[in-house]
C-alpha cells in the first residue's frame, strides 16, 4: 500500500534483516515486516518475476532460503 510518506530502505549495516523481511510461504518472495521492509522491497523489486522463478529453483534442489 501506497502512503505518499517518505520511508528509508533498509541498511544491512545497521539493521537486522530478519526484523523487515521475511520468506513468503513457499519461499519465492520475499515479504516486508515493517514499513522500511515494505518501502525497500517495491524500490529494489525485489520480488520481480525473473528472480521469483529463479528462487523456485534453488528452493527446489536446496540452495533456498538461505540460512539466517
Amino acid at each position: 500500500m501506497f502512503t505518499g510518506e517518505t520511508t528509508p530502505l533498509f541498511n544491512p549495516r545497521t539493521q537486522r534483516w530478519s526484523e523487515h523481511f521475511t520468506w513468503s510461504s513457499d519461499a519465492t518472495k520475499v515479504e516486508g515486516l515493517t514499513t522500511i521492509g515494505r518501502a525497500t522491497i517495491v524500490c529494489l523489486r525485489m520480488n520481480n518475476p525473473v528472480i521469483v522463478v529463479a528462487r523456485r529453483r534453488w528452493t527446489i534442489i536446496g540452495w533456498h532460503p538461505p540460512d539466517d
